[in-house]
């Protein structure tokens, strides 16, 4: 069998967070009963024009500045003719030939390497409606709800530049993070906000010639993008293997069945009839419109992840996790400018908070521990106030009842016991009671310190120094004291 290489490129919507739609005033907000987010413009009633929606444009704009994308001064928006029941005018206005941006590029990190995917360009577009088919009284009903219908939109469609279903998936990663920590779309695949088609082809390893590709539709999570286009690999090599030839269509994801089917024969561009939108001027950016969005612009991922692993010297696991968000990330820098240690809140932001964060469900805007008072923690940790393991019960109580760190452990008396005098004496205590212990810990089974240790921190309630405890331990419990 011959080795073939796969090529793929996704055209991804994304659906921007704007009050309101891209041409009228109706509400752009997810949900709503069916059909309450219309106005005379959404359902296409005669006379009605639109009307550009500035908000949406400084959002595409951010878009292709942040990818380093070129922006055209002069763009121009276009009628795409189509007719389904979930279009009300017959068409929808998108760019076409004169897009708003071009050859920028996205990068992420695949594989341990840096990738760097090219852009084919970003335009701007409306949305269009929902098509529900249920079962009626008296057999298969269609119904439509106009609620998406003129949403506005950027659609960023990438060269074929990705060759694994694996690097798809996180490329898409990567372009969903980006547009959150821009602030432009939250990025919800399930609810329709970032949606995915996979433009996929095969062709002999070392050939330059792209193959007959197909699209495919209907992909709603990073899972389904990476099985819908390994599928598709599959099922295009095994097709070439017995002698077929593929065919250029579009092709429906069904995810419960872990398959796709033909849905139509792929559209050229003709197909569309595209011609300029008379009722819409050129969009004209000026250079100053232009600067005032670029100087908006927030530190983007891969820029903060490098700057936190260069100046705060954070391990690349540490700061992949991080800056996975930007509320996070910035949860985290508020902590250190409280005066945490960098390493010490990386580890307290990535597991403790981020733990209790996913099992309560919670946003940050709602958690309990402010990061200051979290900085506050550390610091108790760092002077030897407290232990790091009653540093955690801390933690909990905080989480629990919203109270600071020094307020739990003065109320509850958990200073750290650093007496060398009094530790002493319960490590004797625990040494005389576990003779047989002591006996297998000096023939050489040195881990037995460990029970030890479990034991004298029970006896004074977790709040003996274990610096301490190890040390006064291993004195005890070597041979040299045994025989004195």
């Amino acid at each position: 069998m011959a080795a073939y290489e796969p090529v793929i490129g996704l055209e991804c919507h994304v659906q921007l967070q704007t009050r309101s739609k891209a041409f009228s005033a109706a509400n752009a907000s997810f949900g709503g009963s069916p059909n309450d987010y219309t106005d005379p413009y959404t359902l296409a009633l005669p006379g009605t024009l639109p009307v550009l929606n500035t908000r949406a444009v400084e959002f595409a704009i951010r878009m292709a500045l942040a990818t380093g994308s070129t922006l055209r001064k002069t763009s121009r928006f276009a009628r795409k003719h189509y007719f389904y029941p979930d279009l009300p005018k017959g068409y929808q206005i998108s760019q076409y030939d004169e897009p708003l941006a071009e050859h920028g590029e996205v990068s992420f990190f695949s594989g341990g390497s840096l990738r760097k995917v090219r852009l084919i360009r970003i335009h701007m577009e409306e949305d269009a409606g929902k098509s529900m088919h249920v079962a009626g009284a008296h057999g298969p009903v269609s119904l439509v709800d106009l609620n998406r219908a003129g949403v506005p939109l950027i659609e960023v469609v990438s060269a074929p530049d990705l060759r694994s279903a694996e690097e798809a998936a996180e490329y898409l990663k990567a372009l969903r993070q980006l547009v959150r920590y821009l602030g432009i779309c939250d990025g919800n695949m399930e609810e329709g906000s970032l949606r995915c088609d996979a433009n996929v082809s095969v062709r002999p390893v070392g050939a330059t010639t792209l193959g007959t590709r197909t699209e495919l539709k209907n992909i709603n999570s990073f899972r389904n993008v990476q099985r819908a286009i390994e599928y598709e690999i599959e099922r295009q090599i095994d097709l070439v293997e017995r002698g077929g030839q593929v065919v250029q269509e579009t092709r429906l994801w069904d995810a419960d069945r872990g398959s796709s089917h033909a849905m139509r024969s792929k559209e050229e561009a003709h197909d569309y009839r595209y011609f300029p939108e008379p009722d819409l001027p050129p969009l004209a950016l000026d250079a100053a419109w232009i600067e005032r969005v670029h100087g908006e612009l927030p530190e983007l991922p891969l820029a903060r992840r490098a700057r936190f692993m260069e100046k705060l010297g954070l391990t690349e696991y540490d700061a992949a996790l991080l800056t996975a968000e930007k509320d996070v990330a910035d949860y985290y820098e508020a902590v250190v400018a409280a005066g945490a240690d960098a390493k010490r809140a990386a580890n307290w932001v990535g597991s403790e908070l981020l733990r209790e964060l996913n099992r309560d469900g919670r946003t940050l805007s709602a958690c309990p521990i402010a990061p200051a008072a979290l900085a506050e923690l550390t610091r108790l940790v760092d002077q030897g106030t407290i232990s790091g393991k009653i540093a955690k019960d801390v933690f909990g109580k905080m989480w629990a009842t919203g109270q600071g760190a020094q307020a739990i452990v003065e109320a509850e008396g958990l200073v750290q016991v650093t007496d060398e005098a009094a530790i002493e004496a319960v490590v004797r205590k625990v040494v005389e009671a576990n003779p047989q212990q002591v006996e297998k810990y000096r023939k050489g089974n040195e881990k037995l310190l460990g029970f030890f240790v479990g034991q004298v921190m029970r006896e004074t309630a977790g709040k003996a120094s274990p610096e301490l405890v190890n040390q006064l331990l291993r004195r005890i419990l070597s041979p040299k004291e045994g025989s004195s």
